[in-house]
């Protein structure tokens, strides 16, 4: 019985290992995709930094976000830099 157990642990965790290497593999691929497109946005004359700025802005929440401008125009203000 232990044996069989033993034996079916093994092959969960080969099996689980086998997984994350193929989603490895799978992030690897998208990640050569996302690199292939910033590289056509930059041929069609995008500024690439901008475009991931836009990127990480849009991934946060707009509260968050908003507030986190404030703060910084705050800073701005009182530093006389606006």
């Amino acid at each position: 019985m232990s044996n069989e157990l033993g034996q079916a642990a093994r092959d969960k965790l080969r099996l689980t290992i086998e997984r994350i290497e193929r989603l490895e593999e799978e992030k690897k691929e998208v990640a050569d995709q996302i690199k292939d497109v910033f590289g056509e946005a930059k041929a069609m004359g995008y500024d690439v930094k901008a475009l991931r700025e836009v990127l990480r802005i849009r991934r946060q929440d707009r509260q968050e976000r908003e507030e986190a401008e404030a703060v910084v125009e705050t800073y701005l203000v009182a530093l006389g830099e606006i």
